[in-house]
C-alpha cells in the first residue's frame, strides 16, 4: 500500500512509497483512509526539526489528522464496516503516570507517551490504517469528508474544556466576550465553538483579504486586522491565542477583563527575547484574578466533544474552511503553504 513516509531529523526526506499493510498489533479496527489533514507539525517533521521513528525503524509514516472508513471491526466494539472513524493521536506512556492512568494522556507528566505520525508510532498517512477501539472515534456519517477536521477541533475542544473548568472557580463566572488571535484553522474553530456558546466573538488576524474575514463574519463574529488596537478597548473575558507569535503573546497578556482567562494554543520557538514589564503584568494578574494557561493535544473526551461540535456546525461554513484538497499522488503540494490557505487536506480516495 502507498504511504507518505519520512526519516525524522533528515530534512526533505519525505516520499510516497509502498509499505507493508499495518499489522494487527496496531489495532483491531482496519480502516481505509479517506483523507489526511496537514498542519504545521507535519511541515516541521518534513523539515527535519521534529519527529521520531518507531523503535528499530528508520522511517515514520506521517499523518495525525485522520479520517477513514472502517473495513473490519471486532464484534461488540461499537464500530462496524462502513463507519467513518478518526484515530486519536496520543497513546499513554507504558508506566503509566497518574494522568495517563486516568485516561488523560494529553496531560502526561513524564513525557513517555507516543503519538501517531509524530513520536515513535506510525501515523495515518497510508491507504490503510489500524487503530485500537479505545482510541477510535466514530464520526457522524453526514459530516463525510469534513470529519477530517475532528483532530484539530479536538485541540480546541480541550481548550474550551479547560477554560470552562477554570471559569468554574467562581460560581458567578458568566463570560460574554471572546477574542481569538489568529484566523488559521485552530483560531477559526475556536471562534466557531465560542459562537456555539453564545459569546460575542472577535477574531484578530493580519490578513485583509482572502477567505478569513468572510469566514469570521459568517459566524456572526467581528474581524479585526488593524494590529493590536482592539486590545486597547475590548477587554475580553476569554482570549485564545493561536498564532504563537512572541510579540502578540506579549501584547495580549494582562489584557482581559477582571477574572479573565488567556489560553495559549500556539507553539513558539525558544530564543525570543522581548522587553516586557513583568511588574505591571504581575500586578494586573494578581489584582484582577486573571489566569493564563497552555494547552496541547487532546484525550478521547475532547475528540467526542469535537465530533459533536462539528456535527452541530454549518456544513457550508466547514466546507469553506478546507481551502485546498490535494490528491495523494501530488501529496507534496499540500505541504507547500499558500497565502490563502486555511486547512489543506490530502485525499486518498478520489
Amino acid at each position: 500500500m502507498r504511504a507518505i513516509t519520512v526519516s525524522p531529523g533528515v530534512a526533505n526526506s519525505a516520499r510516497l512509497e509502498d509499505v507493508p499493510p499495518p499489522p494487527p498489533s496496531d489495532g483491531a479496527i482496519l480502516a481505509r483512509t479517506l483523507a489526511l489533514g496537514v498542519c504545521g507539525t507535519d511541515r516541521e517533521i518534513i523539515a527535519g526539526d521534529y519527529g521520531w521513528s518507531p523503535p528499530g525503524e528508520k522511517r515514520l509514516v506521517l499523518g495525525h489528522e485522520s479520517l477513514g472508513r472502517v473495513e473490519e471491526a471486532p464484534a461488540h466494539s461499537g464500530f462496524a464496516p462502513g463507519d467513518l472513524v478518526v484515530g486519536v493521536v496520543r497513546r499513554p506512556d507504558p508506566v503509566p503516570c497518574s494522568a495517563c492512568a486516568a485516561g488523560e494522556w494529553d496531560m502526561c507528566r513524564n513525557g513517555r507517551y507516543v503519538e501517531r505520525g509524530i513520536k515513535e508510532r506510525h501515523g495515518y498517512g497510508a491507504e490503510l490504517f489500524r487503530v485500537e477501539p479505545d482510541f477510535a472515534v466514530k464520526i457522524d456519517a453526514d459530516l463525510g469528508l469534513l470529519g477530517v477536521l475532528v483532530e484539530p477541533t479536538s485541540v480546541v475542544a480541550k481548550a474550551w474544556d479547560h477554560i470552562e473548568r477554570i471559569g468554574a472557580r467562581t460560581r458567578s463566572w458568566q463570560p460574554h466576550t471572546l477574542l481569538v488571535t489568529g484566523a488559521g484553522p485552530i483560531g477559526l474553530l475556536a471562534a466557531m465553538m465560542g459562537a456555539q456558546r453564545g459569546l460575542e466573538v472577535h477574531v484578530l488576524d493580519h490578513s485583509t483579504s482572502g477567505p478569513k474575514p468572510d469566514l469570521t463574519r459568517a459566524l456572526g463574529a467581528t474581524y479585526h486586522s488593524n494590529g493590536t488596537a482592539v486590545l486597547e478597548t475590548l477587554q475580553p473575558d476569554v482570549l485564545i491565542e493561536c498564532t504563537g507569535a512572541p510579540k502578540l503573546i506579549r501584547d495580549v497578556l494582562g489584557r482581559t477583563a477582571p477574572d479573565g482567562i488567556v489560553c495559549l494554543a500556539g507553539v513558539t520557538a525558544p530564543g525570543q527575547v522581548l522587553d516586557f514589564d513583568i511588574g505591571l503584568y504581575n500586578r494586573t494578574m494578581v489584582l484582577s484574578n486573571e489566569t493564563v494557561f497552555g494547552t496541547v493535544n487532546a484525550n478521547h473526551r475532547h475528540y467526542e466533544m469535537a465530533a459533536d461540535a462539528l456535527a452541530r456546525a454549518d456544513r457550508g461554513w466547514l466546507t469553506r474552511l478546507i481551502t485546498r484538497r490535494v490528491p495523494v499522488a501530488q501529496w507534496a503540494e499540500a505541504l507547500k503553504s499558500r497565502p490563502d490557505d486555511i486547512k489543506v487536506i490530502i485525499e486518498f480516495q478520489s
